[in-house]
């Protein structure tokens, strides 16, 4: 097999050497258009764990790669004039260039063909004598440019800039710094990667950049600047430039990784942010990857497809690791200066999703237990009782008046099994067994203010007198039963009204017999060709305003610990605060003011009416173009805090049916840390939540106050419960299930992360 591989940087050159270690005779020639010595950046980072792929594939390349390597276990967090140390994380750095020889060596020994000073161009490919062509060839890759057709390449620049220097001041760990001066936040990452020689990355916001004057500075004065900048931390040590000039981070992505013989590797395909590794680490990885498909595989049709399958998810798994590491760089100033050190380096360490608060607290234990112990004396405050150890999720909440017993909300989830708006036993039993289960607080689903507002002739009401009957048992269940709080959702489906029971016509789908009249901010149809809602004019709009109020007074006499209005998902409230739903022409429609003012009475009738803890749920973005987005919801947010909101339930979504949702981990929780640090008010998360160890690093970072969660409490009633159990956390038992706790072996939570016997 003849492989010819466009690129001599270490991913291509290491694909090379392993070729040959396999293959000694296929034929590898690899073209790289710089001289052999002629690099660009400084040092390179490995993961202990990518160190041990490349032992298993190549124990003599590892062995070359390590012998000069500097590893380090700690990361230190400098930050309000205090130095946060965690260990046990496992990392060495390389000089790129020491790399680079190591793997050019080996490839010389094995008998690859290296061609230096040659670039080998797209155009050839047809021509080209090679049974697999890779391309290697980088981040501006050509080969990825001409053939994108095939590929179909996605390139995005992020928004903030950064610039790549290096010094001989030596770091004893992992190193973050982070410098505010007279034009901004600068942040730095720095660390050793040989003797006297170390990487120290600068990143700040194009605004930051641009009022510092670096858009227009030569490498000289970037050098000048920072080494003035940041004179203290470089401690007499120069700052070194090595084509030094400021840049946005590509992130790079394809919809296929090879076109008939020819595959892209490494920064040609695929790249991921600094802040979460190299994509020298990406790139010898995919190289195992193609190596072993091509070994493995009797076509090569077959072995690119393997390789691609076999590599692209944990691929696709560091990408969006690295967006959301990222994205916490891109809005440090967020946290910077709000949240207190503890809080802030945890958020740091954490920031990626990656390491969780368990995960953290099994490299150092010392490190969580003492951000534990903070968290539970803040909340000990925040809260007016006593807190004794505990997880951060067990750890208590005030909201208004209300003092919840922990962290963990179960989300309202829509039933579709009530008679006339009547709750019945399926609902008694879905919430006080989950209120049993442990949750601090139990949602209702969405219960609607008036019949018109159901969405569903299955769902709840809060309009009548029955209703409220029917809602008052449940209430006084859950209070009898455990110690959870009880809270309504009131709302009004809006254009989203009068659809289908899902198992019996689908989601969304309009009612044929016994469908109703609707009502929305503008006459628009949720789905094209679907029934059109009548616009609501000020009597409609005043009607529903004190049908809320009404609901709120019921709520009160039955005894919910807490309401909530919901204002998301495209329902009557939020249709008007969404310019993708709200097109009206008159004080109600235009301008975010506007289109907020309805909401806002809603909420402040409410306000006068209720005493209790009062929230709301909005739709952070539409995941729209033009629709409503974070600043607004910031805006609004900021409104609602002013009118006497205890608590923000943030959503996103689910505005309009051309929504495009980036779902994932977590995926809406940086919307509730937007906006819980910038307007200051407490918020709750929901979605793709799925364990404790989420919900602990949600809560002890500062990301959100509380944590609901909904399809982990429809497979597991007692989920609260077994999360304390697995961590070794003592949750009482109710009193008919004493014999239980007698029989369980005891256990005793250690903030160090681990329950003992």
């Amino acid at each position: 097999m003849r492989v010819v591989i466009a690129g001599g940087g270490p991913g291509g050159l290491y694909l090379a050497g392993l070729l040959k270690l396999r293959h000694p005779t296929h034929e590898v020639v690899v073209y790289e258009r710089n001289p052999p010595d002629v690099t660009f950046g400084f040092g390179v980072v490995f993961s202990d764990a990518t160190l041990a792929d490349i032992r298993a594939a190549d124990p003599e390349a590892h062995d070359a790669i390590t012998e000069n390597f500097a590893h380090w276990d700690d990361i230190d967090v400098h930050y309000g004039g205090r130095v946060l140390r965690s260990t046990g994380h496992g990392f060495s750095g390389l000089s790129r260039q020491r790399l680079l020889t190591v793997l050019q060596d080996l490839a010389t020994r094995r008998g690859v063909d290296l061609r230096f000073e040659e670039e080998l161009a797209p155009e050839a490919l047809a021509h080209l004598e090679a049974d697999v062509v890779v391309a290697a060839d980088g981040v501006n890759s050509r080969f990825r440019a001409h053939y994108a057709d095939a590929f179909k390449p996605t390139v995005t620049f992020e928004p903030n800039r950064f610039v790549w220097l290096g010094t001989t001041r030596r770091f004893p760990a992992f190193t973050f710094y982070f410098r505010e001066d007279a034009h901004g936040l600068w942040r730095v990452h720095a660390y050793d990667y040989e003797d006297g020689q170390s990487t120290f990355i600068v990143e700040c916001t194009t605004e930051t950049w641009r009022r510092a004057g670096m858009d227009t500075a030569t490498e000289d004065e970037t050098r000048a600047y920072v080494a003035q900048l940041f004179a203290e931390e470089l401690d007499g040590h120069p700052v070194l430039t090595n084509h030094s000039i400021w840049r946005q981070f590509p992130t790079v992505s394809c919809h296929r990784w090879h076109t008939g013989r020819l595959a892209l590797l490494g920064d040609a395909v695929h790249t991921a942010h600094f802040s979460v590794g190299s994509g020298t680490r990406l790139a010898m990885e995919g190289a195992i990857a193609l190596a072993d498909a091509l070994g493995s595989e009797a076509t090569v049709e077959a072995a690119l497809a393997r390789y691609e399958a076999v590599h692209r998810p944990a691929t696709d798994s560091l990408q969006r690791a690295a967006a959301v590491s990222r994205a916490w760089f891109e809005h440090t100033e967020r946290l910077y200066g709000r949240l207190p050190p503890e809080q802030f380096a945890f958020s740091l360490l954490t920031r990626s999703l990656r390491i969780t608060h368990s995960g953290l607290a099994a490299r150092d234990p010392a490190f969580v237990a003492e951000v534990d112990a903070w968290f539970a004396d803040q909340s000990a405050t925040q809260a007016g009782v006593p807190v004794a150890a505990a997880p951060p999720m067990f750890t208590p909440f005030r909201v208004g008046d209300r003092v919840l017993q922990n962290r963990v909300v179960v989300s309202p989830m829509c039933q579709y099994v009530a008679q006339d708006g009547v709750p019945n036993d399926w609902h008694l039993v879905h919430l006080a067994s989950r209120a049993v289960g442990g949750a601090g607080l139990v949602m209702t689903e969405m219960t609607d203010v008036e019949a018109e507002g159901r969405i569903s002739p299955g769902c709840t009401g809060l309009y009548t007198h029955a209703q409220a009957q029917a809602w008052g048992r449940i209430v006084d269940a859950v209070h009898a039963q455990s110690g959870a709080a009880i809270g309504v959702q009131l709302g009004h489906a809006g254009r989203k009204a009068s659809t289908c029971i899902p198992w019996e016509g689908g989601d969304n789908v309009p009612l044929g017999a016994g469908a109703w009249p609707t009502i929305a901010a503008s006459a628009l149809p949720y789905h094209p060709g679907g029934p059109v809602p009548a616009e609501m004019n000020r009597a409609d709009m005043i009607r529903v305003r004190e049908a809320f109020v009404e609901a709120a007074r019921r709520a009160a006499a039955v005894g919910f610990d807490l309401v909530e209005l919901h204002m998301a998902h495209g329902y009557l409230l939020a249709g008007f605060l969404s310019p993708v739903t709200n097109r009206r022409a008159d004080a109600y429609g235009g301008n975010l003011a506007n289109r907020m003012r309805f909401p806002l009475e809603v909420l402040e009738a409410v306000r006068a009416t209720w005493a209790g803890p009062l929230a709301a749920r909005i739709s952070a973005t539409d995941w729209i173009p033009g629709g409503f987005d974070l600043e607004d919801a910031l805006a609004v947010a900021s409104a609602f805090r002013a009118a006497g909101l205890d608590l923000l339930d943030v959503s996103t979504g689910q505005t309009d049916a051309a929504s495009s949702p980036a779902y994932g981990r977590l995926y809406q929780t940086p919307y509730a840390e937007a906006i819980r640090q910038v307007v200051g008010i407490p918020t709750m998360t929901v979605g793709g939540i799925s364990s404790y160890e989420d919900v602990n690093s949600i809560i002890a970072a500062g990301r959100a106050d509380l944590c609901a969660l909904a399809r982990v409490h429809l497979f597991d009633p007692y989920w609260t419960r077994h999360a304390a159990f697995e961590q070794g956390y003592a949750l009482p038992w109710p009193a008919p299930y004493g014999v239980v706790d007698r029989y369980t072996p005891r256990v005793e939570w250690s903030p160090r992360g681990r329950g003992k016997a």
